[in-house]
C-alpha cells in the first residue's frame, strides 16, 4: 500500500472547506479506499482527521488473462512465462496477441523466406521490431527461437569497381571509402596498378561490416570473381582496428575452408556459405603488403609524432597474422608505433602515391 498525507487527499481533491473534506475523508474511509495511519496522530481540529492515511489499492481480476493464456493462445506459443508472470503478460499482449493471430491465420506465410524487417512488419506492423525493440524478448517469452520465423538478415550491399574480367586477377578490398575513391580514380585515368601491383577489383569493404557483407558476393557478384586462380587482397588502417579486421575477416573464412569446396559453397542456398566460393578461390584473404610499406615510409617522413592518437575504446587484442607478413625491422616500427598510441590512417596515402 502506498501512503499520501491529509494535505495531499486536500489538494487532490478541492473541496471549498474543511467540512466539506472532512466529509469526503469519512466516505473513502467507508468505501474502503483508504486507511488512518494512527500513528500520524490527529490534525487538532474538530472533527478531528488522522494527518496519513494507506491507499488501499484493489485487487485486480485478472481471470479473464489467464482464461486467454489458456484457451485462446495457439499451441506453438509456450504460456508458462507469462502464467507465471500475468502483469507481464498484461504489458506485452498486444504483441503476443499479434503474434499469436500471425501463426493461427497467416501460418503459411512462414513457407515464403523473407527479409527480417519484413517478418517483423508483417506480423507486428513494426519493421524494427523484431531487430531493434521487443521482439526477440516476446519470442523468448513464448518459447518461439527467432529462427523459426524464416527470415534472412541484410547486410549494406558492397559497392565495388571493376577495371578488368580477365582473370586470374587480383581483387583488393578497401576498409575506408575515401581510399577506394582515390584507388577508383588512378584506374579510371589508366594507371598501370595500386602502389606497384595490378589490380583488378577494388572492393569497398566499409570497416567491420565486411565479414557478413561480403556474402553478398554469392548474388551480386560476376562470374569472373569466382575464378579459383583470383587472389583476395585486404586492406585497412594501420590500427589495432585496421588490423582486428583483418585478422578476424582472414580467419573467420579460413576456418570455413576446410569444410567447403567451391561446388558446395556455389550450389547452396545459404547466401552466407555461398559467398565463400570467392574466398575459397583464393584459399586465403592475403594482406595488400605494398600499400602498408609506403604507409609506414611516409608515416616516417612526416614523423611519428605527427601520426595521430589512437580512438579510445579500441580492442588492443591482436594476433600475430598481420605482423607475420612483415620483416623483423618493420614489426618492431609497426608495434613501436602502436604502443605510443599513434596510428597510421589509410588516408595518409593520396592519390599521387598510390598510383606510383
Amino acid at each position: 500500500m502506498k501512503k499520501t498525507s491529509l494535505d495531499e487527499l486536500a489538494s487532490k481533491y478541492r473541496l471549498p472547506d474543511y467540512k466539506s473534506l472532512h466529509a469526503k475523508v469519512m466516505e473513502l474511509i467507508e468505501n474502503r479506499k483508504i486507511k488512518p495511519v494512527k500513528a500520524s496522530g490527529i490534525n487538532g481540529k474538530s472533527p478531528a482527521l488522522y494527518r496519513e492515511y494507506w491507499i488501499t489499492e484493489e485487487k485486480q481480476d485478472v481471470s479473464q488473462y489467464c482464461d486467454e493464456l489458456n484457451y485462446d493462445i495457439s499451441p506453438a506459443i509456450m504460456t508458462d512465462y507469462y502464467k507465471s508472470h500475468i502483469d507481464r503478460y498484461i504489458q506485452d499482449r498486444q504483441w503476443v496477441l499479434l503474434l499469436n493471430d500471425y501463426i493461427k491465420n497467416c501460418g503459411g506465410r512462414f513457407m515464403t523466406l523473407m527479409s527480417e524487417n519484413e517478418r517483423s512488419f508483417d506480423i507486428w506492423h513494426r519493421e524494427k521490431f523484431l531487430k531493434q525493440e521487443q521482439g526477440r524478448k516476446i519470442l523468448k517469452r513464448c518459447g518461439i527461437d527467432a529462427e523459426a520465423l524464416n527470415f534472412y538478415r541484410t547486410t549494406e550491399p558492397l559497392a565495388y569497381y571493376c577495371a578488368t574480367r580477365r582473370t586470374p586477377q587480383k581483387l583488393l578490398i578497401v576498409e575506408n571509402k575515401d581510399t577506394f575513391y582515390s584507388m577508383r580514380k588512378c584506374l579510371l585515368e589508366g594507371s598501370d596498378g595500386i602502389c606497384g601491383e595490378e589490380i583488378g577489383t577494388l572492393i569497398y569493404g566499409a570497416g567491420k561490416g565486411i565479414i557478413s557483407a561480403f556474402a553478398d558476393f554469392a548474388i551480386s557478384g560476376e562470374p569472373y570473381m569466382m575464378e579459383p586462380g583470383n587472389k583476395i587482397y585486404y586492406f585497412g588502417d594501420m590500427d589495432y582496428e585496421g588490423i582486428g579486421i583483418y585478422e578476424n575477416f582472414a580467419a573467420a573464412y579460413k576456418d570455413r575452408y576446410n569444410i567447403m569446396s567451391v561446388s558446395e559453397a556455389s550450389g547452396s542456398e545459404n547466401p552466407t556459405l555461398a559467398g565463400l566460393s570467392i574466398c575459397r578461390a583464393a584459399n586465403e584473404i592475403l594482406l595488400f603488403k605494398a600499400a602498408y610499406e609506403k604507409m609506414l615510409d611516409k608515416a616516417e617522413r612526416v614523423g611519428i609524432s605527427n601520426m595521430p592518437l589512437t580512438k579510445e575504446g579500441q580492442n588492443r587484442k591482436i594476433g600475430k597474422l598481420f605482423l607475420s607478413n612483415f620483416s623483423r625491422i618493420q614489426q618492431e616500427k609497426i608495434m613501436e608505433i602502436l604502443e605510443s598510441d599513434r596510428y597510421i590512417p589509410q588516408e595518409i596515402l593520396n592519390v599521387e602515391d598510390i598510383g606510383s
